[in-house]
């Protein structure tokens, strides 16, 4: 069979920087996956393979993380990983759904979606009051809420957000710890931090708490409050009795968007108690201007053997 070579021209000097970084091995996979050879070269890229629709599918492939470069000046691994994997698997329009710029965090870096599914989630927020982020560990789904959290104040649609979490660990009995109110909830909030922290950067984060601007704390603290204007983020709703999910879900006023993002994997409520996130979607699930969102292993975002711990104990 006659070899069939492509010229892909390419004059941008990142672009080959990038392709060439880990020492080819994102063009190696491509490679692999479509049985064609791909060599750089002063000029461009050049694909060589025996069949027509190989070399078709290698050329989509390269244009697609040309244009991940482009958009952001780099080329982010994970992603990189997605895109080969789903255009593999016959996947069309993967990059054009994953433009969308959320926001920029301090160091002036584009947040965006990583995932098909991030992109569902983060479309559902923009047009729903309440949201359900459930999925496993590494999937983008408390970042993503902060992210548009953070959106939404720079924006003026919001005057403060609000973060809270069970503090299961304490039996959310905080008064036995130590220290202020904040001393007390800081060690079950500390992932939330480390999302505001990135997004804001320290020392806006700091000034925005001292104002009140943005509120982290514990589940307990909710209870008797009706949050006008503000977007509210649940996290680890899983640890959630259902008597806590009603009373966090009627906690909403005028004005607010709520996100309530969850593992129901890994529950660590004592023996005998029932989770509210398992519970709140047979409850809720025909009332408009609310979605649940179901994030999968496809969406981890964590290095790739995050996804495949979570897939071995799926097989439990």
């Amino acid at each position: 069979m006659t070899e069939i070579t492509y010229n892909m021209e390419i004059q941008d000097f990142t672009i080959f920087r990038e392709l060439n970084t880990q020492n080819e091995s994102f063009l190696l996979k491509i490679e692999e996956k479509t049985n064609t050879i791909i060599k750089l070269h002063s000029n461009g890229i050049l694909i060589k393979g025996k069949n027509q629709n190989r070399i078709e599918k290698t050329k989509k492939l390269l244009e697609d993380l040309i244009k991940l470069i482009q958009l952001d000046g780099y080329l982010d691994e994970q992603k990189a990983n997605y895109i080969i994997n789903l255009g593999e698997k016959g996947e069309l329009k993967v990059v054009e759904e994953l433009q969308q710029t959320i926001i920029r965090n301090y160091k002036g870096k584009n947040i965006r979606p990583k995932t098909l599914g991030q992109n569902r989630y983060i479309q559902a927020i923009e047009k729903n009051h309440i949201v359900f982020g459930i999925g496993p560990a590494g999937t983008g789904k408390t970042y993503l809420a902060i992210a548009m959290a953070v959106k939404a104040l720079k924006e003026k649609k919001v005057s403060r957000i609000i973060l809270t979490r069970p503090a299961i660990e304490a039996g959310e009995k905080l008064g036995f710890l130590p220290g202020d109110l904040q001393d007390k909830v800081d060690p079950y909030l500390r992932p939330l931090y480390d999302g505001l922290n990135d997004l804001l950067g320290p020392e806006v984060f700091q000034r925005y708490m001292e104002k009140g601007i943005i509120e982290v704390a514990p589940l307990a603290y909710m209870r008797g409050r009706t949050l006008d204007n503000s977007f509210i983020i649940l996290d680890e709703a899983q640890n959630t009795t259902p008597e806590q999910m009603k009373m966090f879900l009627t906690r909403f006023g005028f004005g607010s968007k709520a996100i309530i993002t969850g593992d129901i994997t890994q529950i660590d409520l004592p023996k005998g108690k029932f989770s509210g996130l398992k519970q709140v979607e047979k409850i809720l699930k025909n009332i408009e201007g609310l979605e649940f969102i179901f994030l999968t292993e496809a969406d981890v975002v964590r290095h790739p053997i995050v996804t495949a711990i979570i897939q071995a104990y799926e097989k439990q």
